[in-house]
């Protein structure tokens, strides 16, 4: 049976995913509601019986206006953009009006009503105590200098922290004194994510059963700024979708075949916490988490008692000519590997992660298409073809469509 992938509908998939009306998909908001009744009906499109699972998810940081940071070392002024020039830290306090106050370096006496240019979060206790404004701290920036959003991280502490540009922060530390008026409108809240789960065949007794993955939610948008989460992980959601359409016709009816849609990812893999204990034992897990960018090969983490699964992957990555190398995946597969499960990650670049300039534009097809083929193979070669994949399309019929 000849099997092709539509490289046209996997763009299309990233591209619905990335779209406004999904507002970057962060966990609990309405974007990222819209976007799991979406895939819930493009499961149901492709066959699969879909259920639902909601869970709670607490400690998300989430910025209800753009936060303000100016600094000037003379009269005059000079403000700075958000996520270019500063962004969030995570263990800020919420600080919703701007604050204004002369800038102290961290060797300086007297830090009362002052902003203190901190080289880390380890002076916080004495600025705490000598009831500074709040902290200033060096932050890099991605290669096209932006500052990449996150929504999770370590414990809100008492103080206003703004992370500066590292540039930024040793011009100020240089200048040695102004005046900084910040505000940082982070609070932190508990909201509700919901997993899509389409089965389209349970494995028959004594069979194995197969579970296709990947996290749909993305960081969400900014008050003010689109951030489309494209790569990280519409990339990877098409991916999976399209290799699940595939896989349906191609696998004998007593192998069993699932996909999970997980939301929650970017709030500490909450989603896959929630599903991996309910999950047959023994069934193979496979998590595609950014399937954008090929580059020198596609970055593999097994975990679990995954050694046949790890072999069908190193096979069929050779046999479908997609290079392999082991690369840590901190993604959900890892919770699946925390529960037993024979499970492996698989990623393939994020350009843009996590910034506005993550957009659909810069998902490459091809890459897609290596990424669908790689799962498709996999799944042949661990549960129907286990000594070779001659039943297989080859690999020029996995081609562009449209």
């Amino acid at each position: 049976m000849t099997a092709t992938a539509s490289g046209s509908r996997l763009k299309s998939t990233v591209a619905a995913l990335a779209d406004d009306r999904f507002a970057g998909r962060r966990v609990g908001t309405p974007g990222g509601r819209a976007a799991g009744l979406w895939l819930a009906g493009q499961l149901e499109a492709i066959g699969a019986s879909v259920t639902t699972a909601e869970f709670s998810v607490a400690g998300v940081r989430e910025l209800y206006r753009t936060p303000e940071f100016s600094w000037s070392a003379d009269s005059t002024p000079r403000p700075w953009l958000h996520r270019r020039d500063f962004a969030e830290h995570l263990a800020s306090a919420d600080l919703p009006v701007p604050r204004t106050g002369g800038l102290s370096l961290a060797d300086s006496d007297g830090w009362r009503d002052r902003w203190v240019l901190a080289p880390d979060l380890g002076v916080s206790a004495r600025a705490l105590t000598e009831g500074a404004a709040g902290l200033l701290v060096p932050r890099g920036t991605d290669a096209e200098g932006w500052m990449p959003k996150m929504i999770a991280g370590p414990p809100v502490g008492a103080l206003p922290v703004l992370a500066v540009r590292a540039d930024l922060h040793e011009e100020m530390a240089r200048a040695g004194s102004g005046t900084v008026t910040a505000s940082m409108p982070l609070r932190t809240v508990e909201v509700t994510g919901s997993n899509v789960h389409g089965v389209f065949r349970e494995p028959a007794a004594g069979s194995a059963g197969v579970l296709l993955t990947a996290h749909y939610d993305g960081v969400g948008d900014d008050p003010r700024q689109r951030l489309p989460a494209a790569a990280d992980n519409a990339s990877g959601v098409a991916v999976v979708l399209e290799a699940a359409r595939l896989l349906v016709p191609l696998l004998p009816d007593h192998i069993g075949l699932a996909v999970s849609l997980l939301d929650g990812e970017e709030a500490g893999a909450r989603g896959s916490a929630h599903h991996a204990p309910g999950v047959r034992p023994g069934t193979y897990v496979i998590n595609v988490d950014g399937a954008a960018q090929l580059g020198d090969g596609a970055a593999v983490e097994a975990g679990g008692p995954a050694h046949d699964l790890l072999a069908a992957l190193d096979q069929a990555g050779r046999e479908v000519g997609v290079p392999l190398r082991a690369g840590a995946m901190p993604s959900d597969n890892r919770r699946y590997a925390a529960a037993g499960l024979p499970a492996i990650g698989i990623g393939m670049g994020m350009p843009g992660y996590q910034t506005p300039a993550e957009t659909a534009d810069r998902v490459e097809t091809e890459t897609l298409l290596a990424a669908t083929r790689l799962v498709v193979a996999t799944v042949l070669r661990l549960v129907v073809h286990p000594r070779g994949l001659a039943a297989l399309p080859h690999k020029d019929e996995l081609q562009r469509e449209g």
